[in-house]
């Protein structure tokens, strides 16, 4: 699988199973119950100073909608999504497309994309698999302060 689907961007909108949402900014489905996942939340919170960034737990409606409406598994998150000017972007390619638009230094990221997508993403899955046991899981979906809300999707 390709970590960019060609679908046709914004094809979700034409999705009768997918809730309507705020498109304006670049939207980050993460899952909510993985303790690593959910750090990765809090650092774009803290780093993303420009507020590109939305953030969606997988675990709400509309993140389970969007996983169905790109073929993902929407129990198994094997993948956090980055949907970006309507276009979904998963894995390494999703993970690096991130941190880019975190600006510097986190832009630095992108001399990735010159590793061969299959290494890149041979990587990505097996932090992926092993996450829960690395950093364990949580018992209810990570949830944004009152702070933070408007930054959320929920």
């Amino acid at each position: 699988m390709h970590n960019t689907f060609s679908r046709t961007p914004y094809s979700y909108r034409d999705d009768p199973d997918v809730p309507a949402f705020p498109d304006d900014k670049a939207v980050i489905i993460f899952d909510g119950v993985c303790v690593m996942c959910s750090a990765w939340a809090r650092f774009v919170l803290r780093h993303d100073k420009a507020g590109r960034y939305r953030l969606l737990p997988a675990q709400t409606d509309l993140g389970t909608a969007l996983y169905r409406h790109y073929g993902l598994d929407p129990v198994h998150h094997e993948t956090n999504v980055l949907i970006e000017d309507g276009r979904a972007h998963v894995r390494s390619t999703g993970s690096i497309r991130m941190f880019q638009g975190l600006g510097m230094p986190w832009s630095l990221v992108g001399v990735l994309r010159f590793i061969p997508e299959t290494w890149r993403d041979s990587a990505y899955e097996f932090i992926a698999r092993n996450r829960y046991g690395w950093f364990g899981r949580s018992d209810t979906c990570f949830m944004p302060s009152d702070e933070d809300k408007a930054r959320f999707l929920l």
